[in-house]
């Protein structure tokens, strides 16, 4: 992934291995089609149909031969090469049928020409070779507009950055930048490196990389990453990661392995091919000896040629990568990274999604839930006086109280003597002379105070369904509390209600109290939840859904649910932004969106059925026309031709080509 070229070279330099076979066999394709109109016109059989005579000329009647014998060797031999490297690979497949097919039609013709008795097939071995290139032109093409879901990806890079030397901005090569260099990213231009802000603010559109749809605004010491593009503020960047450190890279390695590993169906086609080879040659020499002893030696050689001609199973070698590669650019497009394309096709027979509670199916963040107040003080005076002690605070309840405040527009007062009382509470002076105290339960049971009736039956209840309650406390008097909790994301119940409409069922794993657990359970109808688990036990909890073979779905955080995630037959990460890298799922969701999960099985299950729609139309075409070339039909005067059997495979190639597009119009988010 560096980016040391321009644009200009890095682009050659990736045409030259992906381009090149497109635009090969687009100019293969014309050629052989100009030369097939002279061997078309000058063949007797077409000449007979068409009733027509061209110019004839001394030697008139090698046109055929020669014309055939340019276009065998132009555009056939591409062919032939790859055949011969899938027979070194003992994996004869795709290839090989087609060499087999336009070797022995050649062979066969140069030998009715000048050797023996009997039709030559010049013109449908010239027809053939041009139909193959087509096929194959549009194999190219289609499997090139599958956009690489990498060069999406590395577009998003800039090549240059402005870096600041000495207060002055010099564009230099991004693969030039150090760590600890400043750089300046001019409002609408794209975020070059993994960095932090030193100075400016603006709004960042991290979509590409965090799935996140609005801006994020930023400023002085927050994160900004590669590939993320800088809305209307000027930033000056310090430069933490480059190039294989950064975020993108980690995404792009991701990707790669997804790409590079093998789908079962593509094994199928595979073995289909291979099958299908055998079969031909089969069936042709059953064929010949069949019509050697039924008619004659020319009728017996011409059908047996033109079963090998047909077995091409073009199709099929389109069938599963079309598919595969389009499902890998709406899985990208859709915030899916899938690293192992068997968990992508797993995921259609799932029995059970596990979920992690603490930052998967909540937020990972306290929320108040709620504000009691006693006599005297309202719920907003509760929440003014607590949040003013507060706001310095480091702690994650602190955090969520000046949270609320914020929220709710509530001013905060300045503090005087503010000092901390470890792991109970802090107090400070508000108000010019009254001290207030914003402590846990166990500091009243310290100072032995009492909580005043009015709010101690509610505080009660709240602690009972794993709330975190802090006490508002002045001159020794209990005079307001709150309640928080870890909040629940908002798209978690969509999820479990979507996924139970599919018939799938749901769970919850959780460190946290049995109570807190409940809560939350029931609060998104969960079919089951195991509760105070410890990291290490996660995996076993997986194995007990596991048993009879149930499939089972773990959607994680990642961080101490690696084992877990391991052991399930899918592990789902929920990884926002930059924890891309993920050792150990095999589906990352790149917006920790639980949501997304629904994506996975929809993508899965519509991925699977257009592969086998594939398979069945590329190898349909086979049982039906192999038979006819054989002669089966002979005896109702039924004989398929080699040529019609070549146009009736580029058929069946076409329809595959455009049934794999139809993926492309997917919408992920529906539930099926």
């Amino acid at each position: 992934m560096e980016h040391s070229h321009h644009e200009h070279s890095e682009h050659q330099d990736h045409d030259k291995h992906a381009g090149h076979s497109v635009a090969m066999f687009k100019d293969k394709f014309w050629l052989s089609f100009l030369l097939t109109l002279p061997v078309l016109a000058y063949s007797e059989m077409i000449q007979h149909w068409f009733s027509f005579t061209p110019p004839t000329f001394p030697g008139s009647q090698y046109v055929p031969f020669v014309f055939s014998t340019i276009i065998f060797v132009y555009g056939g031999l591409v062919f032939i090469k790859s055949a011969w490297g899938e027979l070194k690979a003992k994996l004869p497949g795709m290839m090989t049928l087609i060499s087999l097919a336009i070797i022995t039609a050649y062979v066969y013709s140069v030998a009715t020409q000048f050797f023996i008795e009997g039709d030559g097939f010049f013109w449908e071995l010239a027809t053939l070779v041009t139909i193959m290139l087509l096929g194959h032109w549009l194999e190219m093409a289609s499997v090139a507009k599958a956009e690489n879901a990498l060069d999406a990806i590395s577009k998003l890079l800039p090549d240059k950055a402005e870096k600041l030397v000495n207060g002055k901005p010099q564009q230099v090569l991004v693969s030039e930048l150090k760590v600890g260099d400043l750089v300046l990213i001019r409002p609408g231009s794209s975020i070059p490196v993994d960095g932090v802000i030193v100075d400016g603010s603006s709004a960042v559109d991290e979509a590409a990389i965090t799935g996140e749809s609005k801006p994020v605004s930023k400023t002085t010491n927050d994160e900004v990453i590669a590939g993320t593009g800088n809305q209307d503020g000027s930033l000056t960047v310090k430069v933490t990661k480059i190039g294989q450190d950064t975020a993108l890279a980690g995404i792009m390695r991701l990707v790669a392995e997804a790409q590079s590993s093998k789908s079962n169906v593509q094994i199928l086609a595979d073995k289909a091919a291979f099958y299908l080879t055998i079969i031909a040659i089969a069936t042709s020499i059953a064929t010949f000896i069949f019509w050697l002893i039924a008619k004659d030696a020319s009728f017996a050689l011409e059908r047996s040629v033109t079963v090998l001609i047909i077995a091409c199973p073009h199709a099929l070698g389109l069938a599963i990568p079309l598919v595969v590669s389009i499902s890998t650019a709406l899985s990208a497009k859709n915030g899916l990274l899938v690293r192992k394309r068997l968990a992508l096709e797993a995921a259609r027979k799932l029995d059970w999604v596990l979920f992690d509670k603490t930052g998967t199916l909540t937020k990972g963040e306290h929320g108040v839930t709620d504000v009691w107040a006693t006599k005297g003080y309202t719920e907003e005076d509760i929440l003014h006086l607590t949040a003013s002690l507060e706001q310095n605070s480091e702690h994650i309840v602190g955090k969520g109280i000046v949270k609320k405040a914020e929220e709710q527009h509530v001013h905060l007062d300045k503090v005087a003597n503010f000092k901390a009382l470890p792991g109970l509470g802090v107090q400070g002076t508000l108000h010019g002379n009254e001290v207030y105290i914003a402590a846990s339960y166990r500091y009243i049971e310290e100072s032995k105070l009492t909580v005043p009736a009015e709010i101690a039956k509610m505080v009660k209840q709240a602690a009972k369904e794993g709330k975190t309650e802090v006490y508002l406390i002045t001159d020794k008097k209990v005079v307001g509390a709150l309640g928080l909790a870890d909040i629940v994301r908002e798209q978690s119940k969509q999820t479990i209600a979507t996924l139970k409409s599919m018939g799938i069922k749901t769970a919850m794993i959780t460190g946290d109290s049995d109570e807190v657990a409940a809560y939350v359970s029931k609060q998104l109808g969960l079919d089951q939840y195991f509760a105070e688990v410890k990291p290490e036990d996660k995996a076993a909890k997986v194995k007990e859904l596991q048993k009879n073979g149930q499939k089972v779905a773990m959607v994680g955080d990642g961080i101490n649910d690696a084992p877990a995630l391991t052991q399930a037959d899918i592990g789902i990460a929920i990884g926002a932004g930059t924890d891309v890298a993920i050792k150990s799922a095999d589906i990352i969701l790149v917006k920790s969106d639980p949501q997304d999960v629904v994506k996975v099985i929809n993508l899965s299950k519509a991925t699977y059925r257009k592969m086998l729609q594939n398979l069945g139309w590329a190898t349909g075409y086979n049982v039906f026309a192999i038979p006819l070339a054989a002669g089966v039909l002979y005896g109702s005067g039924i004989v398929l031709a080699p040529a019609l059997g070549a146009v009736l495979m580029s058929v069946s190639t076409i329809v595959v080509a455009f049934n794999a597009q139809l993926l492309r119009r997917l919408n992920l988010g529906k539930t099926s």
